[in-house]
């Protein structure tokens, strides 16, 4: 493997207390929660608004789900901002820069706000390249890892995607690399499991396999 495509929220940037505290205060005036970061997980799925008709036990309305995605994120950008990079991060991007092979960053989350969180931690220069979301559809990460790919000019066989989420995996898949999945976000151990890739509880042991 000679690249890494990072994912950032519940991966590199440890994020799920903002999550959590976010999606409590958004359902409150439903009556739903609270829920801790386990009860969460059993929830939690991609596209974000199959866990929010999982939650509701019932189809979003017309212009609905707009407003419950605005609502989460006026929370959580409050709430992230006592949120740290998760534990190995710092160290994993600088061991394998200091191996001499490349690293990029892929994150469905606002691409401006990636690159200046990323900047704000000091971290961007790791990155030949960062790529968040430019649209709010909110939908699977695989078209996204289409562009990324591209751009980067890279061997997808030689590329390894670790993330938190089934959907990071699918969107290896997609192109043909390799992924690890990383229990420190917002999806359950055993669903992850079930997709067929390495799983593992540290950034460390991830970077210890690729």
């Amino acid at each position: 493997m000679t690249h890494i495509v990072w994912d950032w929220n519940g991966t590199l940037f440890h994020d799920i207390d903002a999550v959590v505290g976010a999606t409590n205060e958004l359902f409150q005036p439903y009556g739903l929660g609270p829920y801790d970061a386990e009860g969460f997980r059993e929830v939690y799925t991609r596209p974000i608004w199959v866990a929010y008709e999982r939650m509701l036990g019932r189809p979003l309305g017309e212009g609905e789900w707009e407003l419950l995605d605005a609502g989460f994120h006026e929370h959580y950008h409050r709430l992230m901002e006592a949120c740290s990079l998760a534990e190995g991060a710092l160290s994993s991007l600088r061991a394998w820069e200091g191996s001499g092979r490349t690293q990029s960053l892929l994150s469905m989350w606002g691409h401006e706000r990636l690159v200046r969180k990323t900047g704000e931690f000091g971290i961007d220069g790791h990155f030949t390249r960062i790529d968040g979301s430019r649209s709010a559809t909110g939908g699977h990460k695989a078209e996204h890892m289409v562009e990324h790919m591209r751009a980067l000019g890279v061997d997808s066989a030689k590329v390894v995607v670790i993330g938190d989420s089934v959907d990071d995996a699918h969107a290896a898949q997609h192109v043909g690399a390799r992924a690890i999945l990383y229990t420190g976000g917002m999806t359950r151990r055993s669903e992850l499991e079930g997709v067929g890739v390495p799983v593992v509880d540290s950034l460390a042991d991830a970077l210890d396999l690729v």
